[in-house]
């Protein structure tokens, strides 16, 4: 895997900002802002809502230089969140999925032969780590209890703040961009899963996770605020909105019933803005129930769906 990039913004082209002002949330923290953007700066969500407990620990990241790792269940937006808050930030964010093909050498690089000057000559081609260790790059590694053992031991040396990267074949010694950041998104808090949904997650060496400053939990977010993310997204109109609120409360009874062990899938946030496309699309709730959620479901417990159903829209499937 081979990076190169331009130096995305100089030090010195920093604006310190209100973090209430730009994310809307009960804070006195203030904030930097690049006033460059480039290609690795996220697209701005113009709908998105911020959480406010995951937000603050997001912006402490990036202002105080600490390691934030956000555990939440599927669905509930986890790197999204990362990524509009770098967004509002001109902060370019990088994102890796550690899943099992991921391997050491993805992450530090290796020697390959390129041509110059029409001879092949052996030349060290960096792997995404070493750039974004030299970038101010907000680094984002996505499921991360799905990593593999040498992997993790590359990650666990960057995680103290001060720490640097050694290039062993290079024998360099990097040392990081005053301003790059790591943070981290996993299903579980590094404990294993208990819930047995999320296959192939391992659990986390606890001198590692010891070494995480910041550990938010982002789990579903209350109904209220769900159906105004989900009505923002798919720019509802009010006969949309009667229909999201009776999708949301259909979710919550399903995440319920999961949690009494009733039923062994459940609706995520994203399950419903999916369903919510998928009404706008065909206008028959049943048969967008159906296509988005229904069919994945257990067969065994599909009669407990439809009693779901049947309470939250007020008719049988």
């Amino acid at each position: 895997m081979s990076i190169k990039i331009e130096k995305i913004s100089k030090i010195d082209e920093l604006l310190e900002v209100k973090a209430s002002d730009i994310f809307k949330i009960s804070t006195d923290l203030i904030v930097s802002k690049f006033t460059d953007r480039n290609s690795y700066v996220p697209e701005i969500d113009a709908n998105y809502v911020f959480d406010q407990q995951t937000t603050i620990a997001i912006l402490l990241g990036l202002k105080f230089n600490k390691r934030v790792f956000i555990q939440g269940l599927h669905g509930t937006g986890k790197s999204t969140h990362i990524e509009q808050v770098c967004s509002r930030l001109n902060w370019p964010c990088v994102r890796i999925n550690l899943d099992s093909h991921i391997s050491r050498i993805d992450l530090i690089g290796k020697d390959s032969i390129v041509l110059k000057e029409g001879k092949q000559v052996t030349e060290f081609q960096e792997g995404i780590l070493p750039w974004a260790f030299q970038n101010n790059v907000a680094l984002v590694f996505d499921e991360y209890d799905a990593g593999r053992p040498d992997v993790m031991f590359v990650i666990q040396r960057i995680l103290e703040s001060e720490g640097k990267l050694t290039l062993l074949d290079q024998n360099k010694v990097l040392k990081p961009h005053p301003y790059f950041r790591i943070f981290a998104t996993a299903n579980t808090v590094g404990l294993g899963d208990t819930s047995g949904i999320y296959h192939g997650t391992n659990q986390i060496n606890q001198g590692q996770m010891d070494r995480w400053n910041i550990v938010s939990k982002l789990n579903y977010l209350s109904e209220d605020i769900e159906i105004e993310i989900v009505s923002k997204k798919i720019e509802a109109n009010d006969d949309d909105v009667k229909h999201i609120k009776s999708m949301v409360k259909l979710a919550n009874l399903t995440r319920k019933g999961f949690e009494l062990k009733d039923v062994s899938t459940l609706m995520s946030p994203r399950t419903v803005i999916m369903l919510a496309e998928n009404y706008k699309i065909i206008k028959d709730i049943k048969i967008a129930y159906e296509l988005t959620f229904l069919n994945k479901c257990d067969e065994t417990e599909i009669e407990i769906y439809k009693e779901y159903f049947q309470r939250s829209f007020g008719f049988d499937i």
